[in-house]
């Protein structure tokens, strides 16, 4: 949605560019499991309501990882600790 937004730009095709992710060994995608989902809808505090963002927190906090971005609404969020 953000590369069709023009808010993301890639120099190959998204699904290309999906494709090569999947096959480094650094990289692994997180299923959105039933404790993830039912944490998203449970944030602590004044978090905002946009579902991606929510599952983006909410994954951080089941698996106790820190947020590596520069959305200031998830660095706000003083219930998991963000980098960048």
């Amino acid at each position: 949605m953000l590369v069709e937004k023009h808010r993301l730009s890639l120099k190959i095709d998204f699904e290309k560019w999906l494709e090569m992710n999947e096959l480094m060994p650094c990289l692994n995608f997180v299923p959105v499991n039933n404790k993830i989902a039912f944490q998203s809808t449970r944030l602590l505090g004044d978090f905002h309501a946009d579902p991606a963002d929510r599952i983006i927190v909410a994954t951080a906090i089941v698996n106790d990882w820190k947020l590596i971005t520069k959305d200031k609404k998830n660095l706000d969020y003083n219930y998991v600790e963000s980098i960048w």
